[in-house]
Order: structure tokens, then C-alpha cells, then sequence
């Protein structure tokens, strides 16, 4: 699917490059597992109306003006983006937003469709990583540059840090919502009823494999969701001392295969042991509201992202714990990363309008009172520390890991090439011959790295 991914993504930039030339009528600008839930709507506008306030309001324009806003997440996400949506036409009349969203799960397919059709939604959320980059890389997305330096898009006190992570080639195509961080998530409830310690920031690999078969033994559940490997690979090659590609892009970060076979092997052998489940199990999940650790069927979830917590923790009505993913040299491994981006595509006709938006999400505090943090910590600092005193103690909980996240990590990787989605899709496509038993780990870390090399032109 991420190759035929790839292919759309290609398709549409010939046929915007023909648009162009065919003098179409672009306005000039003058001045980012994702949640998998399987709601969509294409379509909704919120009609409401109110006197316009200085919280980004576009007064003395009468111009009605409707953008297209698209975004993947869970049920909750929809909802309070909804409402943030409302609050936004409240204070601005002549602007409604017809909201597009759904589950991670088809929503760059979608995109690439849409792409392909020169009509991609006026504000995108883009993942980071391989996807931005590969949009990025089709010359599909507004530079925000401009925007940001004429304070269109308010960035003032945004360190360079999270400014450069929506950059691609140095140029800023994408706004982060906030701030994130790879999560393992611990039922901590479950655990202590079977008589096991939950473990903490400095445990190992060995300390997860131990934990989680002694939770299968004593309660005959799985001690941990199957691990996936497009998140999971980059993570357990960093704590390593290595990266998933090298510096420029063009090949793979490391030199021994040992490595990868070292990673099948561990999941191999817990998915044998049914101390995971397989990928016929984890295939018929539904979405985040849906998965095992949710449901009470596992103990724990290496898979997740700290802004996942809030949903994970409501849905299960228990205690849900966040805790560095395990390794001797987690402090490699670990890293901040945007949740997401927002991104303007230069086909929109309503730049000025899309960057608008963006600047009120980002700048009104308002708006993360109601998503708290489903979309990262605010990159703004006076927004994050207006909002902390405020938190649920779920949101709290991901304050506080973010906070100790940013002291124990290593800068997240930016050179994810256009066709990093088709190479995690092999590593995706063997680690599933594996699990099933049709590969053996030293035959798919040997096919990867063919596959992989090919596909980066080597």
C-alpha cells in the first residue's frame, strides 16, 4: 500500500507540474501507528456564527470563505477538533471549515488521491518523517517561511529545535501541533494484580521479555501487544548506537544485519511463546479504542505515542502508565518529535486563510484547554505554562513524561528519503513472513537490506 502510496504521490506531482504550466490559478503567499480508528467523515461544515474578537478574527472581510481541513485520529480527536473548529468560525464569521477526517489507517492513501487530483485540502495534517518528506520532495507544500516572518503564523519563543523538525531541504512546510514521544504504555493495575512490579525508566530489553512471559504464565493473557516494526526498528537501531538510514538518505544506517536479526528473534520468539500475538490478532483491531491494552487482553503496549495516553486511559477506565521505551542506551534511542504537522499545499486558493488558522491553533490557549494533549505539549512556552495548573491528571501524566523525555533523548533523525515509506513497507512485509514462520530472521534482515538498498538506488 505505501508503494502504491509512493506511485500516487508521483502521478500528482506531473499532473500539478501540467496544471501550472497550463496557467492555473494558484494564489501567491505574499507572506504533520498514528491513531488508527476508523471514523471518517468527508465532509461536515460547522455553521456557526458571532461577533469577530481579536483571538484571530479577519474583521472587515465580508468574502464567505470555506477551507478544507483534514486530519487523522481517534473518535475523541474528531470530536475536539470539532470543537475547536466552532470556536474558530465564532470568531470569524466569514470563514467555514468543512472538516475531512479519519483513521490513520487510509488517510495517506486519501491524500495521495486527492493529490493526484490537484485538490488537496487547504490545511493538511502531515505526519513527520517519510511522509512529509515524500510530499515535501513532489513540491506539493506551501514554504511557511514567509508566513512565519511576517508573523502571520506567530512562532515567537518556538525553539529552533521544533521549528526545524517542519522543515524538509530547510524549508518549513509544516507547523508542529506539539510535542511528542515514543511511549511504552503499562497497565499498571494489570501487573499488580498478577504480582509483578511495574517496571521503570532504566529497564532493558531482557527486563520486557522477562516481564512480559511471566504475565503470560500467571495469567494466560498477552504480556505485551506484537511489536511493529516501522517505529519499533528505528527505535531499537538508535538505542544501538546506529540509525535506520544514513546521513544523506541514500542507504541504510547500519552495517550489521546482527541487528535486525537480533530484533526478529525477540519478537519471533515471544509471538511463538504467545507471549504477543501474532498479526491475525492484531489485524482485527478496530482502532486506539479498540486495542489490547485497552480491552484488558495485554499488559503492556511498546507502540504508542505519549499523545495517545489521555485516549488509551479514558477508554479503559484504568490507571495507564507511560515509560521510556526499554534498552540499555534508551537515552539514544528516545526522542521529541512533532505529533503531527500542519501543512498549506500550494494548490490551496486560500493560503492567507489556512495560515490564519494555523496561528490561532497554535497561539490560543483556549484550544488546548479543550484537546489537552491528544495533539503534543504546546510548542508555544507561555501556552504550555498557562496550561499545566490547569491538566487533568492524565494530561498531567504526559507533561511530566514529556518533561523527562526532553532530558533523556537524543534529537529525532530528519533524513527519512522520499521512499522511506516503500522501505518500511518491505521491513513491514518480512517481519509478517517471519511471524508467520515462512522467513527465518538471518534470511529477512538479508532481504531487507537488498530490498531497501534497491529501492534508495544502490
Amino acid at each position: 500500500m505505501k508503494k502504491f502510496l509512493l506511485m500516487l504521490l508521483s502521478i500528482a506531482f506531473v499532473l500539478v507540474m501540467a496544471a501550472c504550466s497550463s496557467g492555473s490559478d494558484e494564489n501567491a503567499s505574499g507572506d504533520s501507528k498514528g491513531d488508527s480508528s476508523e471514523t471518517e467523515n468527508t465532509g461536515d461544515s460547522l455553521e456557526s456564527s458571532g461577533s469577530s474578537d481579536d483571538g484571530g478574527s479577519d474583521e472587515g472581510s465580508d468574502e464567505q470563505i470555506t477551507l478544507r481541513m483534514a486530519w487523522w485520529g481517534s473518535q475523541s480527536r474528531h470530536d475536539m477538533t470539532n470543537e475547536i473548529i466552532k470556536l474558530y468560525e465564532e470568531q470569524n464569521p466569514n470563514i467555514k471549515i468543512q472538516a475531512e477526517f479519519t483513521g490513520f489507517s487510509g488517510y495517506f492513501e486519501k491524500m495521495a488521491a486527492q493529490a493526484a487530483g490537484n485538490n488537496l485540502p487547504d490545511i493538511m495534517q502531515q505526519n513527520f518523517g517519510e511522509y512529509v518528506n515524500q510530499y515535501a520532495s513532489q513540491d506539493l507544500l506551501e514554504d511557511l517561511g514567509p508566513y512565519v516572518e511576517s508573523g502571520a503564523i506567530d512562532l515567537e519563543g518556538v525553539s529552533d529545535t521544533i521549528i526545524d523538525a517542519g522543515k524538509v531541504g530547510g524549508t518549513l512546510v509544516g507547523i508542529p501541533t506539539g510535542t511528542n514521544a515514543l511511549s511504552a504504555t503499562i497497565s499498571t493495575a494489570a501487573l499488580e494484580e498478577a504480582g509483578i512490579e511495574v517496571p521503570t525508566n532504566d529497564w532493558t530489553w531482557q527486563d520486557f521479555v522477562d516481564i512480559a512471559t511471566e504475565y503470560k504464565e500467571k495469567t494466560g493473557k498477552y504480556g505485551a501487544r506484537l511489536l511493529e516494526p516501522g517505529n519499533m526498528f528505528d527505535y531499537y537501531v538508535r538505542e544501538q548506537g546506529y540509525h535506520l538510514f544514513n546521513e544523506d538518505g541514500t542507504g541504510l544506517g547500519y552495517d550489521d544485519d546482527q541487528v535486525l536479526v537480533d530484533y526478529f528473534t525477540m519478537v519471533k520468539d515471544m509471538v511463538d511463546a504467545e507471549v504477543m500475538p501474532g498479526y491475525d490478532v492484531i489485524s482485527q483491531i478496530k482502532g486506539l479504542e479498540d486495542e489490547l491494552i485497552v480491552r484488558g487482553e495485554a499488559a503492556m503496549d511498546l507502540s504508542n505515542w505519549s499523545n495517545q495516553i489521555g485516549t488509551l486511559e479514558k477508554t479503559a477506565g484504568t490507571p495507564i502508565e507511560a515509560r521510556v521505551l526499554p534498552g540499555e542506551g534508551n537515552d539514544k534511542g528516545m526522542f521529541l518529535k512533532p505529533s503531527m504537522l500542519w501543512s498549506i499545499p500550494k494548490s490551496s486558493e486560500y493560503k492567507e486563510e489556512a495560515a490564519k488558522f494555523i496561528n490561532f491553533f497554535t497561539n490560543t490557549l483556549e484550544v488546548f484547554e479543550i484537546i489537552g494533549t491528544d495533539r503534543g505539549i504546546p510548542i508555544k512556552p507561555e501556552i504550555a505554562g498557562e496550561l499545566k495548573p490547569t491538566l487533568s491528571d492524565v494530561d498531567q501524566k504526559v507533561f511530566d513524561y514529556i518533561e523527562y523525555v526532553t532530558d533523556n533523548s537524543s534529537p529525532a533523525d530528519t533524513n527519512f528519503p522520499p521512499a522511506a515509506s516503500e522501505v518500511l513497507s518491505k521491513l513491514e512485509d518480512i517481519d509478517e513472513m517471519i511471524m508467520y514462520g515462512e522467513m527465518s530472521p538471518e534470511d529477512g534482515a538479508t532481504q531487507f537490506r537488498q530490498q531497501a538498498e534497491s529501492i534508495l538506488g544502490n
